[in-house]
């Protein structure tokens, strides 16, 4: 699981909406740490073969990402991804306020698959 802060850096449009691809940025550290914990090695993200954007995401969000290895092949690693909004600003409220959801907003999935060479493999 990787938990982060969106920052103004990270909004790309107006009203500081943040760019999809943040989200499978996210997925891709997701997806190296398990590939690290199942091979001993990063392994390379071959491609997604769906993702789902479900909600915005603005700077100041916190977004928790985590995925799961749901196959594995001879060298293949099918994992599937959920992002989801865990803490939002109250800028409502003061500029430094801000509320923990007591049910976080899944705002994007995907599914892909990743490639870890045998000769890297060290488990």
């Amino acid at each position: 699981m990787i938990r982060v802060r969106m920052s103004a850096h990270d909004a790309h449009y107006g009203g500081n909406l943040v760019d999809g691809a943040k989200m499978l940025q996210l997925f891709g550290d997701v997806a190296t740490e398990l590939l690290i914990i199942r091979d001993g090695d990063e392994g390379l993200f071959c491609a997604y073969d769906n993702v789902e954007f479900l909600a915005p995401v603005y700077a100041g969000d916190y977004i928790e990402a985590v995925g799961e290895i749901t196959a594995v092949g001879n060298s293949s690693r099918k994992m599937v991804f959920e992002a989801r909004k865990v803490i939002v600003p109250r800028t409502d409220i003061s500029a430094s306020a801000a509320d923990v959801l007591d049910d976080p907003v899944v705002v994007c999935r995907a599914s892909g698959t990743c490639v870890v060479p045998k000769n890297c493999q060290r488990k």
